[in-house]
């Protein structure tokens, strides 16, 4: 991997600076999804103990503070995005990473559900860790390896919810707010590493002045509103987000409401799923990449997780969702291979705006997300439900996947010429 302007060569180990810095951006984004994974286990079971209430009224604070967060990160992110451009991507991975670190301290230390939500608007204003890593991973990639490259954050991703969920649901059993002090000592440890070795990806001859009409989610969504090749995908995107915001706000109670899963049940079953996701976003990204190419791998992906989703819908049974996990995690090859295509659209002098703007704008769409999807899973799981349904926020899911194949295809349709869908 080559970047112009900073790329240096250590001549004892044969590595760049680029190098360095990729692998410390796969460990941050590891340790940092371990962090959050920690704490997921373990999250119902502090809300009820902060409110008094049931899981199945205490799953409507769960959205909303996930939506308190969302809405943070919705406002920042394309300052954030902005300041990268112009100041470079070191200062605001570590500023980030320092401030989720102080986030999990905040929650551990909570005396009551308002303290919860100090510290998710405190992380949502300050978490551009993951469109700043992408950035990072943008400016030392060349394009044509950009697909396989976004593919090991995912990757990352997976291996710390490999590690997280269930280790959280292990110190859970301890007390509820043991992973939280453990995921704010990793922060700090990990921007620590940070200082030590990671070098700047930006050179200075590709950065830009800060555009205040631009740093912001309005005047972001319409610059990049002026590129629909971009636009519509973006749009995509956060539609997919959406749709995807089930398992983070639902699984957990949805496993407890339907299956009498508890901490340790929980963490495992996503210890699964990032397991097996981390298999296809290292294994296998690169392979089904250059074999069908960035947009009919994100086609795949879409297919595969309408499918999954329906199927966990329907599971009856804890036992039948270890089964249709493995299949699911086919459907993460989609987040990368719409970040390689829209990140070879772009400039090199736009790359943290874009990653600000899509982290925007899924910001956005999560901000009501995780309260219409909590909400139906609510609606259809109580006492007095109509229909009693406990799956009806994954077919809810479904129909929004589907949905988002309209701005998809626009998006393709933009730039056939541009965009093969093989790689040929």
């Amino acid at each position: 991997m080559a970047h112009r302007g900073l790329v240096s060569e250590d001549t004892s180990t044969g590595t760049t600076k680029s190098d360095r810095g990729f692998l410390f951006v796969i460990v941050m984004v590891t340790i940092d999804m371990l962090g959050f994974g920690l704490i997921v286990p373990v999250m119902p079971s502090l809300i009820k103990d902060l409110t008094g209430q049931a899981a199945e009224d205490a799953v409507v604070w769960g959205g909303v503070l996930t939506a308190t967060y969302a809405i943070m990160n919705f406002l920042a992110g394309p300052m954030l995005g902005n300041l990268s451009d112009r100041f470079g991507r070191r200062p605001v991975l570590l500023f980030s990473t320092f401030m989720l670190g102080v986030d999990f301290l905040i929650m551990a230390l909570a005396g009551n559900i308002w303290i919860l939500f100090l510290g998710r608007a405190l992380a949502g204003i300050s978490s551009a860790t993951f469109s700043t890593a992408n950035a990072y991973i943008a400016d030392v990639t060349p394009p044509e390896k950009r697909g396989a490259a976004f593919g090991m954050i995912g990757a990352a991703f997976g291996i710390g919810f490999v590690l997280g969920p269930a280790f959280g649901g292990l110190l859970g059993t301890i007390d509820p707010r043991a992973p939280f002090y453990a995921a704010a000592v990793l922060c700090f440890l990990n921007v620590l590493y940070g200082v030590l070795v990671l070098p700047e990806s930006l050179a200075k001859e590709d950065r830009r002045p800060v555009r205040l009409s631009r740093a912001n989610p309005v005047g972001s969504f319409i610059h990049f509103s002026k590129v629909p090749q971009v636009g519509w995908f973006i749009i995509a995107g956060g539609l997919l987000a959406v749709a995807q915001s089930v398992f983070p706000s639902t699984w957990n109670f949805h496993g407890e409401i339907r299956y009498g899963w508890g901490p340790v049940q929980i963490g495992a079953s996503l210890a699964m799923v990032g397991l097996t996701f981390a298999i296809v976003q290292a294994g296998l990204m690169g392979r089904i990449v250059s074999i069908l190419g960035d947009i009919r791998t994100a086609l795949m992906g879409i297919a595969v997780s309408i499918v999954t989703l329906i199927a966990i819908a329907f599971a009856g049974v804890g036992w039948v969702t270890y089964l249709i996990i493995p299949i699911s995690a086919l459907s993460g090859v989609i987040t990368p291979a719409a970040q390689s295509i829209m990140s070879n659209l772009t400039p090199k002098d736009q790359q943290g705006e874009l990653q600000g703007a899509i982290a925007s704008l899924n910001s956005l769409a999560i901000a009501f997300a995780p309260i219409m999807m909590t909400q139906t899973l609510h609606h259809f799981s109580k006492d007095d439900a109509p229909i009693y349904f406990p799956g009806a926020a994954f077919v809810l899911a479904a129909g929004l996947t589907a949905l988002a194949l309209v701005p998809f295809m626009a998006g393709v349709q933009a730039n056939r010429a541009a965009l093969p869908t093989s790689s040929e």
